[in-house]
């Protein structure tokens, strides 16, 4: 697994947009791994459709966050694009619950990841064959049977 995430923020008053991007390697795939969610510690500012916040408002004003977003990973047959979320305006530009809300995804996939590669592979074939009693009961009718060629 592969994960990318780069911020960008335009100059002014525009929030930082967080995009990340989630790569399963061939072998993850085969293992039929599943979607995955964590809460993370990044804050949704309130109103995060608005690409800006201005001097007071919101998060620049006394609003707290609306809540944390989630961090996923699609299942192996799921989509790989692009995730974009929007991030609350802050004067320094520092965002350190990114890196430490991905470290948190990454730990959550390894574990469910060692889970699903305990489920050990297995091919079972078996045969049957009469048991030595009913070979027994049948044996007159299988010896008529063939003396008499039908």
């Amino acid at each position: 697994m592969r994960l990318h995430w780069h911020i960008d923020k335009k100059r002014g008053n525009f929030r930082p947009v967080l995009t990340y991007r989630v790569e399963l390697d061939d072998w993850e795939r085969e293992l039929a791994t599943p979607a995955l969610r964590v809460t993370s510690t990044i804050p949704e500012p309130a109103q995060s459709w608005r690409e800006y916040c201005y001097p007071g408002e919101l998060e620049r004003g006394d609003a707290p966050p609306a809540s944390c977003y989630q961090l996923e990973i699609p299942p192996h047959k799921g989509r790989f694009g692009s995730t974009a979320l929007r991030l609350p305006w802050r004067e320094d530009n520092d965002y350190p619950e990114v890196q430490a809300s991905f470290e948190a995804l990454r730990l959550a996939f390894e574990t469910e990841l060692a889970r699903t590669r305990a489920s050990e592979p297995m091919n079972e074939c078996g045969s049957l064959r009469l048991s030595g009693k009913a070979l027994r009961a049948a044996a007159p009718e299988i010896m008529a049977a063939r003396l008499l060629g039908s």
